[in-house]
């Protein structure tokens, strides 16, 4: 008995190291081909141990997230540290957002023990993706959602590959990814003729994808462009993350921000400016205290979309939003809207009327909790209708097939600020986003970032410019190429749920197969 604990042991060490190696294969990292090996090595000591109980599985999937998040995510708690009250939380945090998130892996592979197919290898590894999958959009839709870091975005780089994602999605692609880097252990389980046959229908999936890629890149890049009636600058900046909790002068800042926008008087231009630069603001004050700036440097066919905070007094009560608005060279608002995927603990405290009393407040937010608002309206620029926006604020981007209803936009703005990521992997895991959701909506993305990377993404997830994260500036675009609307723009996640069908179908054809 105790030979086999401690054999256990040693597989859940295992099992914990080929979680964090195959975090490796994360941006900026992008080791993708990590995961031909660790998915493989994981898949293959499962079906090694077919005979243990469901809660070995549990454990083996539970150690395998911890290692995957613990590396990938030990960047979360760095916003802790900005604020002396939350310095003590660190710790905890480090190790409980893995330790929570790891549930989710836990649940995938005790159900995969319990729909185990003995006599069917490549059914099984139909099942494993398929729960994996099944938990990965789960973490990402429930408990407000929490999409972060799923298998798929190892391959952001990879752009041939990932413009399936325009027909089917990230969800259905982080399946089939998953199914792909599991393939190898076929080779070295068994090879009858069965399991050849899934093994080559594998590898026929992966080359479609890289060929339906090299096609729908061509396709757009041969497309004409169109010129559009307003220049679309896109800022850049390095402002301190330590102005929400210093004195630092906001009529610098802006100065600052006008002097890098550098606004061409007789030129209709957009200016995109990051999320929340101006401190100790909000959109009423920046109109009565500082509209002379923007009336001395800009004129009335400038538009400036920036990134501020505004309150609102609803049933006697005042409530604070994160908006992203439009305001003209006298800073009259045109357009607003306030973020409906608000960060839990950075931009509201869940349970506040009781967390309150022991201390906790939102980080960004030196009042109270922000409010969430249910409506994300597009906001048309009247004089060129090739110029209608989408607003996204920070990681309002992640959210695969949540964008909008809406479909009468040709561009995703995404303002950000990702100092709270420190000097840390997060900024690059955050714009890995950008890319995809371009890919999946068929858009122009223009992500404008305070700490971060801002850039200029086409709708094949092509970069077309962008601005590093220790560098300050602008970049802009002034011709497009229009794309027809994608698949999943059209459909969203309901292309999941028929992949989902496939996959079911797949399983029980082999199985059928096997026992023939």
């Amino acid at each position: 008995m105790k030979k086999t604990k401690f054999k256990n042991y040693l597989d859940y060490i295992y099992i914990f190291l080929i979680g964090l190696i195959t975090s490796f294969s994360l941006p900026p990292y992008n080791y993708w081909y990590l995961n031909f090996l660790t998915f493989s090595l994981f898949f293959i000591l499962l079906f090694k141990r077919r005979d243990k109980k469901i809660v070995f599985f549990a454990l083996c999937g539970y150690f395998f997230g911890f290692g995957y998040f613990l590396s990938s995510l030990y960047w979360i708690p760095i916003s802790l540290t900005f604020d002396k009250n939350f310095e003590t939380l660190v710790p905890f945090a480090i190790i409980l957002i893995p330790a929570f998130l790891s549930l989710f892996y836990a649940f995938a592979l005790a159900l995969f023990r319990m729909f185990f197919i003995h006599n069917s290898l490549f059914s099984n590894i139909l099942i494993f993706s398929l729960m994996f999958s099944i938990f990965e959009y789960l973490r990402g839709n429930i408990f407000s959602g929490f999409p972060w870091n799923l298998f798929a975005y190892s391959l952001s780089e990879n752009l041939n590959i990932i413009q399936i994602n325009s027909l089917i999605g990230v969800y259905a692609f982080n399946m089939i990814i998953i199914t792909i880097f599991s393939s190898p252990s076929i080779i070295y389980l068994s090879r009858t003729k069965k399991n050849l046959l899934g093994f080559s229908l594998i590898l026929v999936t992966f080359i479609s994808f890289f060929a339906y890629g090299f096609y729908k890149k061509n396709s757009f890049h041969n497309l004409n462009d169109q010129t559009l009636s307003a220049n679309i600058k896109v800022l850049s900046t390095n402002i301190p993350i330590e102005r929400f909790y210093s004195n630092l002068d906001a009529e610098q800042i802006l100065i600052k921000l006008i002097k890098l926008s550098e606004p061409t008087l007789n030129e209709h231009t957009i200016f995109i400016w990051p999320e929340g630069v101006i401190p100790n603001t909000n959109l009423k004050k920046l109109n009565i205290e500082y509209d002379y700036l923007f009336a001395n440097s800009f004129k009335e066919n400038h538009t400036i979309i920036l990134g501020v905070n505004d309150d609102n007094l609803i049933d006697g009560e005042k409530k604070y939003y994160n908006s992203l608005s439009a305001i003209d060279n006298k800073t009259n608002v045109l357009f607003k809207y306030y973020k409906n995927q608000l960060v839990p603990f950075g931009e509201f405290i869940p349970f506040e009327n009781l967390l309150s009393k022991i201390g906790l407040r939102s980080l960004t937010n030196n009042y109270q909790s922000y409010s969430f608002s249910k409506t994300r309206n597009l906001f048309n620029f009247k004089y060129d209708t090739k110029i209608t926006i989408l607003p996204l604020i920070c990681y309002e981007i992640i959210y695969s097939g949540k964008l909008s209803d809406k479909k009468d936009y040709n561009f995703i703005v995404n303002i950000s600020e990702d100092g709270w990521f420190g000097n840390s992997i997060g900024p690059f895991q955050h714009f890995a986003h950008t890319i995809f959701r371009s890919i999946e909506y068929g858009k122009y993305t223009l992500r404008s970032a305070n700490n971060g990377i801002s850039a200029i993404v086409d709708p094949t997830g092509t970069i077309i410019d962008k601005i590093d994260i220790d560098k300050e500036g602008f970049i802009s675009i002034k011709q497009i190429k229009e794309l027809d609307r994608t698949l999943f723009f059209e459909f969203g996640n309901k292309i999941y749920f028929l992949i989902i069908l496939l996959y079911i179908f797949l399983i029980f054809s082999f199985k059928k197969s096997e026992n023939e």
